[in-house]
């Protein structure tokens, strides 16, 4: 039986864009525009142009870097799909977060690179005290991942005292970042959970937020506990 090749698509910019372009669905921009991200390309279309360059690791960074530099959205997140994120310096990651400003491309930055950086820690706590709300919640993102990944890192009842005091007022991103690690912290800890409850109680963040049946709400007490149950009950019958 005849199998079908796996395409390969030249490792520049210019192929790159062009196979992008040739994806590019007006309605499906105008869908992810709503969603505050400027592209038109399905992503698991994209990803298979990501999977479809094919050329030495140290090129591939290097057009990672060029397809970066474009400022597009679906370029850059090509590049986010192909990088080595452990090749970034410190002041590249600084520099490319402050540059991330579609959602898609901030999330996918700090996921699938930084998260994967040996710089996470250092940027976490750089980050998570900017006065950009989009870079200060990347921070807060990293401190989420460090509460199930690396929690000695971290001071927790410190976290959550900030998260007390700044949380209900923060612009929306960096609050939708705190209350992640609010129900982190939450579901990780049990000599905790009772605070952070409390504290999700009090300040009722997210409390009324439209939540698709068979989804957990992100309202943190009702996150929390619903986690906490799953894990229990999955460690039952292990």
């Amino acid at each position: 039986m005849a199998t079908t090749a796996t395409p390969v698509i030249d490792p520049t910019v210019a192929a790159v864009q062009a196979e992008l372009s040739a994806l590019e669905d007006p309605a499906m921009r105008a869908a992810n525009e709503k969603r505050g991200d400027d592209h038109g390309v399905n992503l698991t279309k994209l990803r298979g142009v990501a999977k479809a360059v094919k050329t030495a690791p140290a090129a591939k960074q290097q057009l990672a870097r060029d397809l970066w530099a474009t400022g597009d959205s679906a370029s850059r997140l090509v590049a986010l799909l192909i990088c080595s994120p452990k090749k970034f310096t410190r002041d590249e990651l600084d520099e490319m977060i402050r540059q991330a400003r579609a959602p898609k491309v901030h999330d996918w930055l700090v996921s699938y690179v930084v998260k994967k950086s040996a710089h996470l820690e250092d940027l976490r706590l750089a980050w998570a005290e900017d006065a950009d709300q989009l870079v200060a919640s990347a921070g807060w993102d990293l401190n989420s991942h460090q509460v199930y990944k690396k929690p000695e890192v971290l001071d927790l009842p410190g976290l959550l005292d900030t998260i007390e005091a700044q949380m209900k007022d923060a612009p929306k991103d960096l609050q939708w970042a705190m209350n992640n690690t609010l129900a982190a912290i939450g579901i990780e800890n049990p000599d905790l959970r009772p605070r952070a409850l409390a504290i999700g109680e009090r300040l009722e963040v997210l409390k009324d937020y439209p939540t698709p049946p068979n989804c957990t709400s992100p309202f943190a007490p009702i996150w929390i506990t619903e986690i906490v149950k799953r894990n229990e009950e999955a460690a039952t019958t292990a």
